[in-house]
């Protein structure tokens, strides 16, 4: 960063740089401020947006009006015009937020349309013409009123949005947002609020989006609706794909490759072609393609993939302590009550009436055919699934279809019968997302650094879970490369940093080999020693009769027997469920 920074620091002063080589770097610098914005947004959040361009005319817009209408000074507008674009987001993103799939960047084209055609149509804005005789930036005597001199200014806000952006990525709210990617059920399982988290990202975006808008408009001097348009975001989503959709330097590096390729075709190809056609958008298209085919996930992560040298993380205190939960003095002794629990989806009945308790210090298993409503009793107890009748009751408490966010903070934590993981975090970032709920730090906070402390103990906690279950040497790994089976384990250490009474594992035995589920069998008696129950889904018999102090049998989403796992080996409902035939 520091060397990046000399380097652009530099560069208007070598000897024969021309002026010309100086407006590019400052419009390179503007579309990276905006790029960057849409690499936190879908690259990392998976939220795509054609609309950034609009927030980068509040930007410009709010200053052009203030500065030349009512006078302000432009240093008094900067703050006006993020504020602006940052509650554009807000109302914007209370809708959008919630959409998903192809409806989600649908509807960032449409209010993206909508609000290029009112900056052209508000005589408060010129409409069509827009508005001139925008005041340059000063600082005394110092007129920015160049393309070398407001070059600095441009340069400063990228390098300094850049690292806060890197830093809030690098934090407990960055994980959070990353964790949005593979979907909201894991996310929200470990406490994350995904409407706000995404609304978040959103308006983060947005503000950068209006800080490249403020800065065209002193830059440029003049502003109309043109450069606020579709085209202009649909270049940006291709500036943060080109560079890496998902590295905040790869928006930076997409700006550069993306502008200066413009310019050059529309500088040269002319030439070549003595003049016929305008094919300049057609090649512009073409070699975009042919660079994705070559670096699928950016240029950005390609040059780094083959660098000779890889970042190495710091090293932990592993001194450092997490608070343990909070539990009453007198805890019951049936933690987890299920009553006549029943779901219902249309016309099938997944969940049939079904009633079990798990106690404390105990490790119940819930077992059955495929089909037979075992995961979908999962979901009522954790929440993503509301029952259609019936309770589920935690320490005598009905919890009357809480979310999964408020369910885990009552000490409930789970696995997934389908891994859900961030592939291309590591090991110790993924585990890391369980200790979501045991950390205090904010976004503003992250970004300026303020959350070490906060950061340094939920890494440690996250570092010590993935020691206890064995995948120390892989903390570093991204958990994508791993096996299923590890990957399965390292569910179970991010399930283990809430710090639960009551574990939920969802088929973790599946793809172990032998010694490793001997090892998992250990560590969960280990654990039902120390205190905490077990409540788990599994198809391995052996494993589930040598491990389960009692057994629940579900068969057609219908509760058929339950009692310790010698009783249910002979129980003649159970063989027929499972052979079709009575013993």
């Amino acid at each position: 960063m520091l060397l990046f920074a000399l380097v652009m620091a530099v560069i208007p002063y070598l000897p024969g740089m021309p002026p010309f080589w100086i407006v590019l770097l400052d419009n390179i610098g503007l579309s990276a401020l905006v790029a960057m914005g849409l690499v936190l947004l879908t690259g990392v959040g998976g939220m795509t947006s054609f609309g950034q361009a609009a927030f980068c005319g509040f930007g410009a817009y709010t200053t052009a009006l203030l500065s030349t209408a009512y006078g302000f000074s432009p240093w008094l507008t900067l703050p006006l015009s993020l504020v602006v674009s940052g509650a554009a987001a807000v109302l914007l993103g209370l809708v959008t937020v919630r959409l998903s799939g192809h409806y989600l960047p649908l509807g960032t084209i449409a209010w993206g349309l909508g609000l290029f055609y009112l900056f052209s149509k508000l005589e408060l804005l010129g409409r069509n013409d827009g508005i001139s005789g925008i005041p340059p930036l000063s600082i005394g005597s110092l007129r920015m009123n160049e393309p070398g001199t407001i070059y600095y200014a441009i340069w400063i806000a990228v390098i300094v949005s850049a690292l806060l952006t890197m830093n809030l990525l690098d934090s407990r709210t960055g994980r959070a947002i990353r964790a949005l990617r593979r979907g909201h059920i894991a996310a929200e399982a470990f406490g994350i609020e995904t409407p706000r988290t995404k609304l978040l990202v959103f308006i983060h975006a947005a503000v950068l989006a209006g800080l490249s808008g403020w800065l065209y408009a002193h830059f440029e001097r003049a502003v109309n609706p043109t450069p606020f348009g579709a085209e202009a975001g649909i270049e940006y989503l291709f500036i943060a794909v080109v560079g890496g959709a998902g590295y905040v330097w790869g928006g930076v590096l997409g700006a550069a490759i993306v502008v200066v390729l413009k310019e050059i075709l529309q500088s040269y190809l002319p030439l070549l072609l003595h003049g016929e056609g305008q094919l300049e958008t057609i090649v512009f298209g073409i070699l975009l393609v042919a660079l994705l085919q070559l670096a699928p996930t950016g240029v950005w992560p390609w040059l780094m993939s083959r660098l000779p040298f890889k970042p190495k993380r710091a090293r932990l205190d592993m001194t450092l302590m997490l608070p343990a939960r909070a539990r009453t003095a007198a805890t019951p002794n049936v933690l987890l009550h299920i009553d006549n629990a029943r779901k219902q989806f249309g016309g099938v009945i997944a969940v049939n009436d079904v009633s079990f308790d798990v106690q404390t210090r105990e490790i119940v298993a819930l077992i059955g055919p495929n089909g037979a409503g075992k995961s979908t009793t999962f979901n009522l107890i954790t929440g993503v699934l509301p029952a259609t009748s019936g309770t589920v009751s935690v320490l005598g408490k009905p919890i009357h279809h809480a979310p999964p966010q408020e369910v885990v903070k009552l000490g409930i934590s789970r696995t997934f019968q389908h891994v859900k993981l961030v592939p291309d975090m590591s090991v110790l970032e993924n585990v890391a997302i369980g200790a979501h709920l045991r950390g205090r730090a904010g976004a503003l906070a992250s970004m300026f650094r303020l959350d070490r402390s906060d950061e340094a103990r939920l890494l440690a906690e996250a570092a010590r879970q993935i020691k206890r279950v064995g995948l120390a040497d892989q903390i570093d790994q991204p958990a994508g490369s791993l096996s299923l089976g590890q990957q399965r384990i390292v569910e179970i250490a991010r399930a283990l940093c809430v710090d639960p009474m009551l574990l939920l594992l969802d088929e973790p035995a599946a793809g172990l080999r032998h010694l490793e589920k001997q090892r998992l069998a250990t560590l969960l008696r280990q654990l039902r020693d120390g205190g905490m129950s077990v409540l788990l889904v599994e198809h391995d018999m052996g494993f589930v009769m040598d491990l389960a102090d009692r057994v629940v049998v579900l068969d057609f989403g219908t509760k058929i027997a339950e009692g310790p796992p010698a009783a249910i080996k002979t129980n003649p409902e159970v063989i027929r469920a499972y052979l079709g035939a009575t013993a």
